[in-house]
């Protein structure tokens, strides 16, 4: 029996097996296997080697439509050629330290449908022969691309295009996500699955009041620990700022704006009216009934119409009179003129940008707990990008006058993580910040200007072969810990002597070192991210462990650890060819 005899059944099956490549030149080599249901193998290998997808593809649709509508073979071309494109320019990114920002950029701007071939790389075996770098480039590369989705939605928002509060907050969730798999359908697909599961649990929901369909969907988010229960000593953590988390672990209780959000996202899935409302120093849930109803299911009188209720779902399932609220309102000094704006529905503008300043309080307090030696952080959380996420936000978005002041002060604080941690988002910035009318625009561009001009320029090459350089101990991929303050870091570069201008040399005092500014200096990536410049007589080279932190950011330098050597195989030969 030859091939061609077999079943079209199982000449199909094979074809699945075969990389999508291959599979023309099989079938323009053979007839029989040329005749196969072609729109089947094509949405087959679509669906297969491709997860991630840009929003214009409207993929859920196309695979849900007649299948003969769809040209899947063209369709699987097109992400088949991205891949490559991706490919080739991610290896670029690896191979050279020249233009690194502008092919970020170049991939970047391919959207979603980059995510497949990032996540493949991020995910290489641990014995790859560049495994640190890449790990690290496929993680920031992902980082930029899922910082412009954030961005988009709050400049949307900004333009006054309707955004879903739970995309809102989510996009602070992108820009702190670890393992790049969380976006904003995740989010939503969550929701829609407690939403799902109330309706089941309750299969009469509809056919209550609103007051009391309120009230069921506050008591299933305190049973399930989807709603906050305190305001104890870890009440302002970090972690219980971000949506994502508060969904995902049932041991982490989130703040009260981000409870408020959960539940009102929660009840319009069930046809429910709610809507936040940002009180002084709380955020509550306003309920509203259908039109002409009031909150009980009776029709609405005309004395009625305006009725609504309060929820607080962070702190329990009971309806919170607007007396008790009105009351603590004149407690507090706030004059009666303004409390309708207290106990209105707050705006997603709002929301954000309250969600922001909450973000900053946390990062405020956890600073000053580190400095007394009480920190506790339960999540692996990056502080840079959840002070970076808040930054942003307050930039964007727009209000009051304090809030313009406040979005200069951000746009100073913005530059500088810009230039030390997230160099790639330069054209990111460009889109976003640098078109907005602000004081200290001149200060972003100059920055920008020098992150591309630093990333076009190739580094000079520094050989081994003068006797200066010849005396440099120490070489690039070796660990250390310094003498003096005893942290511990990774050379990146060195100079046969301080090539720092005066005024940091006298600063740092670099005169008073025994060997003083003609001994050899040396670039180190330290593991709390910061980069130092270490005189020689300072550094003491060490076989202890390396640092989780110093490993993960390695990458940015170096291909691998070399346990025989006890140091990282650089990347950055095209600098230091001798090391």
């Amino acid at each position: 029996m030859i091939i061609t005899d077999l079943p079209n059944e199982i000449l199909y099956q094979i074809l699945l097996f075969v990389d999508p490549p291959v599979a023309p030149v099989l079938q323009q080599a053979c007839r029989k296997f040329n005749g196969l249901v072609q729109p089947l193998l094509w949405r087959y290998h679509c669906e297969k080697q491709f997860k991630y997808w840009n929003p214009e593809h409207q993929i859920q649709e196309k695979l849900a439509t007649d299948i003969t509508k769809v040209d899947w073979k063209k369709l699987f071309q097109v992400r088949y050629e991205i891949d490559i494109s991706t490919t080739h320019d991610f290896e670029s990114i690896l191979s050279s330290q020249v233009n690194r920002v502008k092919k970020a950029a170049k991939i970047v701007a391919r959207g979603y449908d980059v995510k497949d071939t990032m996540l493949r790389h991020l995910n290489v075996a641990d014995d790859a022969e560049d495994v640190l770098a890449r790990r690290y480039y496929s993680s920031a590369v992902m980082g930029c691309l899922h910082r412009a989705m954030a961005v988009k939605e709050w400049n949307d928002l900004r333009n006054g295009q309707p955004v879903p509060l739970e995309r809102a907050l989510t996009g602070f969730d992108i820009f702190i996500s670890q393992d790049h798999t969380l976006d904003f359908d995740q989010i939503s697909r969550h929701l829609d699955r407690v939403a799902q599961t109330i309706r089941l649990e309750s299969p009469e929901l509809l056919d209550f009041s609103t007051r009391k369909q309120a009230i069921i969907i506050a008591q299933h988010l305190q049973r399930n620990c989807l709603a906050g229960t305190s305001e104890g000593n870890n009440y302002h953590a970090l972690e219980n700022n971000f949506i994502s988390i508060a969904l995902q672990d049932a041991h982490q209780q989130p703040l009260p704006l981000v409870a408020v959000v959960i539940y009102c996202s929660v009840a319009r899935r069930l046809g429910v009216d709610a809507q936040p409302c940002c009180f002084p120093f709380h955020v509550y849930a306003i309920i509203k009934p259908p039109e002409n109803c009031n909150l009980d299911g009776g029709a609405a009188t005309t004395d009625m119409l305006a009725a609504q209720m309060y929820m607080d779902p962070f702190r329990s399932d009971e309806e919170v009179l607007e007396s008790n609220l009105t009351a603590q309102l004149i407690d507090i000094g706030i004059s009666p003129a303004d409390h309708a704006q207290h106990l209105a529905p707050s705006s997603a503008v709002h929301i954000v940008c309250r969600h922001a300043r909450n973000i900053l309080n946390s990062i405020h307090l956890m600073h000053s707990a580190y400095d007394n030696n009480t920190a506790t952080l339960s999540i692996h959380l990056e502080p840079d990008s959840a002070l970076y996420s808040s930054l942003w936000a307050l930039i964007l978005l727009p209000g009051d006058d304090e809030a313009i002041i406040q979005r200069e002060h951000c746009l100073h604080y913005l530059v500088r993580i810009l230039e030390h941690h997230f160099s790639m988002d330069a054209p990111l910035v460009e889109q976003y910040v640098r078109p907005l009318d602000l004081l200290q625009i001149l200060q972003l561009h100059e920055a920008i200007q020098a992150i591309w001009k630093g990333d076009a320029v190739a580094k000079q090459v520094k050989r081994r072969t003068s006797q200066a350089c010849k005396n440099v101990k120490y070489q690039v991929g070796q660990i250390f810990r310094h003498k003096k303050y005893h942290y511990q870091g990774v050379i990146t570069g060195w100079d046969v002597e301080c090539a720092l201008g005066e005024s940091w040399i006298s600063q740092m005092g670099v005169d008073q070192l025994k060997r003083g500014r003609y001994q050899s200096f040396y670039n180190v990536l330290v593991e709390d991210k910061s980069v130092r410049y270490v005189a020689e007589e300072n550094i003491e080279v060490t076989d202890t462990q390396v640092s989780a932190s110093l490993v993960a950011l390695a990458g940015r330098h170096f291909k691998r650890w070399d346990q025989s050597t006890g140091s990282f195989i650089s990347n950055i030969k095209d600098e230091y060819p001798d090391d």
